[in-house]
């Protein structure tokens, strides 16, 4: 009988050290919300905390970059429901990026950062904040792969969360004015409609002609890309003359048709260019783009249904008024909105710096 007791002692001490070990394990993956095996890449990502990729030192909600992941700002944001963001990219050890013909080229594990958050006051956008979502693009073996992570109320950690999510988020906007938001975080799957290039994932702010300008380092300004290639990151970068380079459609101190098309390039291009799925409707909205038909003066819409209300051009020289690009712009109608996802709001600013763009253009253009 008492040997009986040690057989069954032993093996309950064995099976409870078992699953203390196995506790210990970081899973690698929110159990709510399973990644289905055949969506990992290489099997490696993703994690089901945001911590655990250890980007961060200190408390997780600063922000705070370890050495080897460095800050990225485009010279303009896409509008994303007025939420500020702060972005960066983490490089695997001994791994440059190569430059060749305007296109970069990362090495697998590269991996970007895209932080959404709102201040509680947008006139002390340095004071206190809600981070609402953060959002990875991790170079795997198969290609890139989008991850969105939901940030808790305490603001401590973010969870994956491959079906998306919605919250309700209030602030006081510049003006002084309370606003609410209900934000939407978009689920994996979604994410492939904006990151699309010839039907593959693919970055959308980390191209050269969004980068080629300086950036605050804690060493002092320093061109974004010259900064890479001196850290030993980036290889092909010939010196900012050498690449395009595109402005802040924000500041109203330049040229209004430099920042009409910067705004057209960042928040509409991904999908409206020859690479992206709006390819078809000969609609093509690049920074660099000359063609006033492929811009979308009189131009009749190839298939834009209800999206174009009562109008025939998708931009009427001189007319915004009468313009479906502006008309799509101002609503959030579903099946009119442009863009479709993203934003649950209308970019009141963006949608004046464009009207103010097609107001000017002769009509003879």
């Amino acid at each position: 009988m008492r040997s009986s007791s040690i057989f069954w002692g032993v093996h309950l001490f064995l099976a409870i050290t078992i699953f203390m070990v196995a506790c210990k394990t970081e899973p690698k993956i929110n159990n709510e919300d399973p990644v289905p095996e055949k969506e990992l890449a290489d099997g490696n990502y993703p994690y089901g905390r945001l911590s655990t990729y250890g980007f961060f030192t200190g408390e997780l909600n600063e922000l705070s970059p370890i050495k080897d992941v460095l800050p990225y700002k485009p010279a303009s944001s896409l509008f994303t429901d007025y939420a500020l963001k702060s972005r960066f990219i983490f490089f695997p050890e001994g791994e440059k990026a190569t430059l060749t013909s305007n296109e970069f080229d990362f090495p697998k594990g590269t991996i970007l950062i895209k932080n959404f958050y709102y201040p509680v006051d947008f006139r002390k956008p340095e004071g206190i904040r809600r981070i609402i979502e953060t959002r990875l693009l991790i170079n795997e073996k198969n290609g890139w792969v989008a991850y969105p992570y939901i940030w808790n109320e305490s603001q401590t950690e973010a969870i994956l969360k491959v079906v998306g999510g919605q919250m309700e988020v209030s602030f006081t906007d510049a003006t002084g004015k309370d606003q609410v938001i209900n934000y939407i975080v978009p689920n994996k799957n979604q994410c492939k409609t904006c990151h699309n290039k010839n039907e593959t994932l693919a970055p959308i702010g980390v191209k050269v002609q969004h980068l080629n300008n300086e950036l605050e380092y804690s060493s002092g300004e320093s061109n974004q890309l010259a900064h890479w290639t001196e850290l030993g990151k980036l290889e092909g970068f010939e010196g900012k003359n050498a690449h395009p380079a595109m402005i802040n459609y924000e500041d109203k101190n330049l040229p209004l048709n430099d920042r009409a098309m910067a705004y057209l390039d960042i928040n509409c291009s991904h999908c409206h260019s020859a690479e992206g799925p709006a390819s078809t409707s000969g609609l093509f909205l690049t920074y660099d783009q000359t063609d006033p038909r492929k811009l979308g003066i009189n131009k009749i819409p190839v298939a834009a249904g209800n999206g174009a209300g009562t109008f025939d051009f998708d931009i009427v020289p001189g007319k915004a008024d009468e313009s479906i690009i502006t008309h799509r712009m101002n609503s959030t109608e579903v099946g009119i909105a442009m863009p479709e996802l993203g934003r649950t709001t209308v970019h009141k600013e963006g949608v004046q710096l464009i009207k103010d763009w097609i107001n000017g253009m002769k009509e003879a253009r």
